[in-house]
C-alpha cells in the first residue's frame, strides 16, 4: 500500500481540509464577496470611488480591530511583506537597525538592511529554530526589527519596546502571519506589518502596516530628504496615497475584496479578542493531541513560545512526515508539510482564524489513522 492508498473515513474528515500556512484557508463568503463586487467594482478604476472606498472600508475596519488609538494610520502599497522590507531600508530605517533572527523569515529584513549601502551595519541577534532571543538595548540603533510569529518555526514572540533604547528609537514588528489571531499593544510598537494571505486569509500581493505618529513622522522626514528611494517603495508616496484610499499603482482589487470581507467578518464575530480565542482554541487541541501521541512531540519546546496560529509538529523518524502529508492530500486534507529549508521531519499546520478549531480537531484524527495504517 502507498501513502496514497490510504482511505480517511468520512466521519473522520474535517468540513474543510485546508491547514496552508499562507497562503491559507479562503471562506466561500470572501469569494462571494467578489462575485457581488464584479461589475460595480471589479475592472473599475483604481482612483475612482468604489475602489478608494474599498481601501477605506479595509483601513478603517483595521484601526477598529487593532484598537489604534488617535494618530495610528494604516498605510498599504503594493507588493508583500518582502517589499515592504525593502521599502523600510529607503524609507523607515535612519542609520541602524537591530534584527532578530530566529527562523527564514526573521533574517531577511536583516540581510537587506546589511546590503543596504546607506546604511550602517546593522545589529543581528540570532536564536536556534524553535526559539527566539529578545532585543537589547543599544546606543546607535533607530530601529528595532522584530517579528511577531515566525511562520516556518511556530514560534511566537510577544513584541516588546527594549528598555533603555535611544529616544525615538522606532519598532517595526513583521506581523505576517500574526496580524489577526496574536495580541499585541500599541504601546510597544511603531510599525506592526504584515501581507493578508494569512491569518486575514486573502491573496498575497499586497503590505498593509499600522504606523504610529513617531513612525509616520520618521517616513516623512525621510521623504523630505535628498536620499534616494524607488517611487514603487517610497514610504512617503505610499503614506500620501493611503491618506487618499488609494496605492501608488493600480492594486489587485479582488485581494482588497476579500480582505474587506475578512476583517468585516472579524470584526462583526467580536473583533481581535475573538480572533486571538479562536486561534488559541485550536492551538490548545493540536498542541495536547502532540504530547499525548506516541509519536509526534511539537517542535517548539518552551511552551510560552509557542503560536496559536502555525504549529509545528515533529513525527518519530519512523513515520516519514511525507507520507503522511501525501496520504492526507489524497483525501483533501492539505498543505500540512513542514518549511522546506527547516529539513526536519515535521508537520505545519495553520491555526488562523478562518480555520475552524473543530477542523483542527479532525486532522488530528486524520492523522492518527493514516499513521496506524502506515
Amino acid at each position: 500500500m502507498t501513502p496514497q492508498d490510504i482511505s480517511i473515513p468520512a466521519d473522520l474528515l474535517p468540513a474543510d481540509g485546508r491547514f496552508g500556512c499562507g497562503p491559507s484557508k479562503v471562506r466561500p463568503e470572501q469569494i462571494d464577496a467578489i462575485v457581488a463586487g464584479a461589475t460595480a467594482v471589479m475592472g473599475t478604476s483604481h482612483r475612482k470611488p468604489p475602489v478608494k472606498n474599498l481601501v477605506g472600508s479595509v483601513r478603517s475596519g483595521l484601526s477598529e480591530l487593532f484598537s489604534l488609538p488617535d494618530g495610528w494610520e494604516i498605510v498599504l502599497g503594493n507588493g508583500g511583506t518582502t517589499v515592504f522590507w525593502d521599502a523600510a531600508t529607503f524609507g523607515l530605517v535612519d542609520e541602524r537597525s537591530q534584527h532578530l533572527s530566529f527562523g527564514e523569515f526573521s533574517s531577511k529584513f536583516a540581510t537587506a538592511c546589511a546590503q543596504a549601502p546607506h546604511l550602517g551595519d546593522p545589529t543581528v541577534i540570532e536564536s536556534a529554530p524553535g526559539t527566539h532571543p529578545l532585543p537589547v538595548a543599544e546606543a546607535g540603533v533607530d530601529l528595532y526589527a522584530l517579528t511577531h510569529n515566525e511562520t516556518s518555526t511556530g514560534v511566537a514572540m510577544e513584541p516588546i519596546r527594549p528598555e533603555g533604547a535611544d529616544a525615538g528609537a522606532l519598532i517595526a514588528v513583521d506581523a505576517t502571519s500574526a496580524a489577526g489571531g496574536l495580541p499585541w499593544s500599541t504601546d510597544d510598537v511603531d510599525v506592526y506589518y504584515f501581507a493578508p494571505q494569512k491569518c486575514f486569509a486573502s491573496d498575497g500581493g499586497l503590505w498593509l502596516a499600522a504606523c504610529s505618529p513617531a513612525a509616520t513622522e520618521r517616513i516623512e522626514r525621510i521623504a523630505a530628504s535628498d536620499r534616494w528611494r524607488p517611487a514603487s517603495i517610497d514610504l512617503g508616496i505610499a503614506l500620501t496615497n493611503s491618506r487618499a484610499n488609494q496605492t501608488y499603482n493600480t492594486p489587485a482589487v479582488a485581494t482588497l475584496l476579500m480582505l474587506d470581507a475578512q476583517v468585516r467578518w472579524m470584526n462583526a464575530n467580536g473583533g481581535l479578542d475573538w480572533c486571538v480565542a479562536r486561534s488559541a482554541r485550536s492551538a490548545t487541541t493540536m498542541y495536547a493531541w502532540a504530547e499525548a501521541s506516541s509519536y509526534a512531540t511539537p517542535f517548539v519546546a518552551d511552551v510560552a513560545q509557542r503560536s496559536s496560529v502555525v504549529a509545528t509538529i515533529d513525527l518519530d523518524e519512523s513515520i516519514p512526515a511525507d507520507d503522511v502529508n501525501a496520504a492526507l492530500r489524497a483525501n483533501g486534507v492539505l498543505d500540512t508539510d513542514s518549511y522546506r529549508k527547516l529539513g526536519r521531519n515535521q508537520l505545519r499546520i495553520g491555526m488562523f482564524p478562518a480555520i475552524d478549531p473543530g477542523d483542527v480537531e479532525s486532522l488530528t484524527a486524520c492523522i492518527d489513522h493514516v499513521v496506524e495504517r502506515l
